[in-house]
């Protein structure tokens, strides 16, 4: 699939037909591999010239924010498939891949009746992409609350021992609470641990002889119990901190393990769920962005030529997909193919005093109407 294409109008004076020949006929001869297409613009209202060079206006605005919602959607589209490590699928409008969408444009009469003042259909089609983008930011931010719960989750379970949840770590044989003692969990920096193990048991009085007992050890730290006497536990605490090792609270208990578990499963199946749907949704909005996008592309190209032109309308739209390699030699048969009596209104001010710049915002100015699709 090519992901750029030019959007290109030139002039008739005669028939439409004699211009698509010669220029399938140039391309052919020497630009074989530019893929070449009819963009089929239906005959849309006028209305006034001060009308049309307001809009005009609006045009390069409006093509980059629809541009940029397409852009936006495509990316979260490719960052939920990352995630979930699944294959893409193609990108499509109503079923129909977006490029061919493009290059078999058919403008669609239901939705934007031609007899419509061309500023009504640019407004429709503006307002219908801003809802999409509204919506995209919603869901968007509902999927990214529950990743972040589960991060936060994944944390607590893999982070180092003087984060993380140590109930998953600690077993009911492990800790001795009665109505004189209590286990308490001391997290020991990796290399003080013979620190601890001579140390321990003077910290305070009243602590249990050989309690200490290692459960666990990361590349920071390691996990140990000690049992002493609930009265001295606050001295103890304090102690230990003064030598650097921390005192870590735990209640262990089966049904708060359960809880835990469900609620991490819980969590697993709403991220799933909401990332699904929200793929799905994207799929769909993407097609939907899309199929606006190139409705106002044929506007814009209907509205440029008539005040490149003139009226009545009569000009030739086309969609090329030149290589790199190519584009000088196809801009030339374009050139060749344009009205020379326009062409130096499309000159840079540098060359004609008083010169028009190209309408559409493109950096480069032609004696025809042109503008870049990016499809990616």
């Amino acid at each position: 699939m090519a992901s750029r294409y030019w959007a290109v109008s030139l002039p008739v004076q005669n028939s439409a037909s004699s211009v698509w020949n010669n220029l399938q006929e140039q391309i052919s001869k020497h630009s074989f591999d530019t893929p070449l297409y009819r963009f089929n613009i239906p005959n849309l209202r006028v209305g006034t010239l001060d009308s049309l060079l307001s809009l005009s206006d609006d045009l390069v605005r409006s093509n980059s924010f629809i541009e940029g919602v397409a852009q936006k959607i495509r990316r979260q589209i490719e960052e939920l498939q990352r995630v979930s490590g699944a294959e893409s699928n193609a990108l499509t409008v109503d079923g129909v891949p977006v490029d061919s969408y493009l290059t078999r444009f058919v403008w669609d009469e239901a939705k934007y009746p031609t007899m419509s003042p061309l500023k009504e259909i640019v407004d429709s089609i503006h307002s219908q992409v801003a809802k999409i983008e509204d919506d995209l930011k919603v869901r968007v931010a509902e999927y990214n609350n529950v990743r972040s719960q589960l991060n936060a989750i994944n944390r607590k379970q893999s982070g180092s021992l003087a984060v993380r949840d140590l109930s998953n770590l600690v077993k009911p044989e492990d800790i001795i609470i009665s109505e004189n003692l209590v286990t308490l969990l001391a997290i020991v920096p990796k290399y003080s641990q013979k620190d601890w193990l001579a140390s321990y048991e003077t910290l305070t009085s009243y602590v249990v002889p050989r309690s200490s007992k290692k459960l666990y050890e990361d590349n920071e730290y390691a996990l140990y119990t000690v049992t002493l006497f609930h009265r001295v536990a606050d001295n103890f605490r304090t102690s230990s901190r003064d030598k650097g090792f921390q005192i870590r609270d735990i209640e262990y208990s089966s049904e708060g393990q359960e809880n835990r578990k469900q609620e991490l499963e819980r969590i697993v199946q709403d991220q799933e769920s909401l990332r699904s749907s929200l793929l799905q949704w994207c799929y769909t909005s993407y097609g939907e962005v899309f199929s606006s996008w190139m409705h106002f592309c044929a506007v814009r190209v209907f509205a440029e030529s008539i005040l490149r032109y003139g009226l009545p309308p009569s000009f030739l739209a086309c969609v090329l997909s030149p290589s790199l390699k190519g584009e000088k030699k196809v801009r030339s048969i374009l050139d060749g193919l344009g009205d020379s009596s326009n062409s130096t209104y499309w000159k840079s001010e540098d060359e004609v005093v008083g010169g028009m710049m190209g309408l559409g915002g493109d950096a480069d100015t032609h004696p025809y109407v042109s503008f870049t699709i990016n499809l990616v």
